[in-house]
């Protein structure tokens, strides 16, 4: 797996814009779509790079290998921790920052553990005019102010355009699909090729708040679908004796089991515009 990035220049002028696979190694919808394009890939206008974001978790196919690359995304070099900072992930968040500065907008395709997961976008508002022509219907912001470090969410804190896709789950072999048409969408969104595409009817959640965990024991009181509706009172999981319920009628998402202090154990949202 190399940890170089590819570029691929048009014969017009136009933007420079990335795509990313691989953030998290065990994530193979990404790594396999681009695997399938990249021999034959080329665009007409503007210059695309293209990257496997954690190489050395991609072969040891692990979501990752000291830490979660995912998180190291920052302006300021010092927010990580001292022992993030020594890691390869964050070595390579620093590899990977001035490529993501060259771009004017970024793509990272990701994929889910959960298996009744659906595809969403991770994005905010200045994604619009691009988003509306992923095939994808159901789009999810707020992420860049509750769960910074991300790359999306870097892009958005330097003045770029970050958007994240979550394919589906990556034992689904859609979700290889899913990834292989986001990208071609997103490269004619971004005019590097002709777009041809209609736009997507689209409805947005907005995520507006994260639990983190204060003890090292938190358990979830059943294995929550992303998306599912939770009422405000609703217990969640218990937090070592600590119970912890909704404090809102919401939606959940990225709900999981965790055995450690100042994890993100759910994340909650209010739904927009439904389609």
């Amino acid at each position: 797996m190399r940890e170089d990035i590819f570029r691929i220049t048009g014969k017009e002028k136009g933007p420079t814009s990335i795509v990313l696979a691989g953030v998290h190694g065990n994530e193979r919808s990404g790594i396999e779509a681009l695997a399938a394009l990249l021999p034959t890939l080329a665009i007409q206008a503007g210059e695309l790079l293209i990257g496997y974001g954690n190489p050395r978790a991609i072969e040891a196919n692990q979501r990752l290998i000291e830490t979660n690359l995912n998180r190291m995304f920052f302006q300021d070099s010092a927010r990580p921790s001292k022992k993030e900072r020594a890691s390869y992930e964050y070595e390579r968040a620093q590899f990977l920052k001035p490529y993501l500065k060259e771009a004017g907008a970024l793509l990272d395709v990701h994929a889910s553990r959960t298996p009744k997961s659906r595809p969403f976008i991770i994005c905010e508002e200045n994604a619009k005019d691009i988003i509306e022509y992923l095939p994808i219907d159901l789009v999810t912001t707020g992420f860049t102010v509750i769960e910074p470090g991300a790359t999306d969410g870097y892009m958005n804190t330097i003045g770029n355009i970050g958007i994240c896709v979550e394919v589906g789950y990556f034992g689904d072999p859609a979700s290889v699909q899913t990834a292989k048409e986001s990208i071609i969408a997103f490269l004619k969104a971004r005019g590097h090729i002709p777009n041809d595409r209609e736009r997507t009817t689209q409805s947005t959640i907005h995520m507006n708040d994260i639990y983190i965990t204060r003890t090292d024991a938190f358990v979830l009181t059943k294995m929550f679908d992303d998306f599912e509706e939770v009422a405000e009172g609703q217990l969640i999981g218990t937090d070592g004796d600590q119970e912890v319920r909704a404090n809102k009628n919401a939606v959940i998402v990225f709900a999981r089991n965790q055995n450690s202090i100042g994890e993100e154990a759910f994340i909650l949202g209010e739904k927009k515009n439904p389609a």
